[in-house]
């Protein structure tokens, strides 16, 4: 299974709302190549509103269970993703744990007719660094 790193956390909630679709955008896109995947902000987005909080302090354990069940990282290279602390966590912990990252631009990421949402032809980046 693929674990789909993205930035989230920010003061502005329109922001985390956007960057909750893209994670959902690059999901759909994923499944729809073959490939499970688990994103914890699809999974956790939808949770705040019953009072959960949204920083990495508080989901790092969860996400750390969920990515011991996963066999290598996707990194969604939204704006914010440098920075954001919990992604960095994330990659930090996939390389502690010998699981291979790559990154997905949101650029590869592409609706086409009938809402499909497809990634590009061109293959995801396999660095190990940023």
């Amino acid at each position: 299974m693929i674990y789909l790193a993205s930035p989230y956390s920010h003061p502005e909630p329109s922001v985390r709302a956007a960057r909750y679709e893209m994670a959902c955008r690059a999901t759909a896109a994923i499944i729809r190549e073959g490939q499970p995947v688990f994103s914890p902000i699809v999974h956790s987005h939808p949770l705040v509103r019953f009072g959960l909080p949204t920083d990495w302090d508080f989901w790092q354990r969860c996400d750390r269970q969920y990515m011991r069940g996963c066999r290598e990282v996707v990194v969604l290279t939204l704006a914010g993703w440098r920075e954001s602390r919990g992604v960095q966590a994330e990659i930090d912990l996939a390389i502690d744990m010998d699981l291979p990252v790559s990154y997905l631009s949101p650029e590869m990421i592409s609706n086409v007719s009938g809402g499909e949402t497809n990634i590009s032809d061109r293959p995801l980046s396999q660095e190990t660094s940023i």
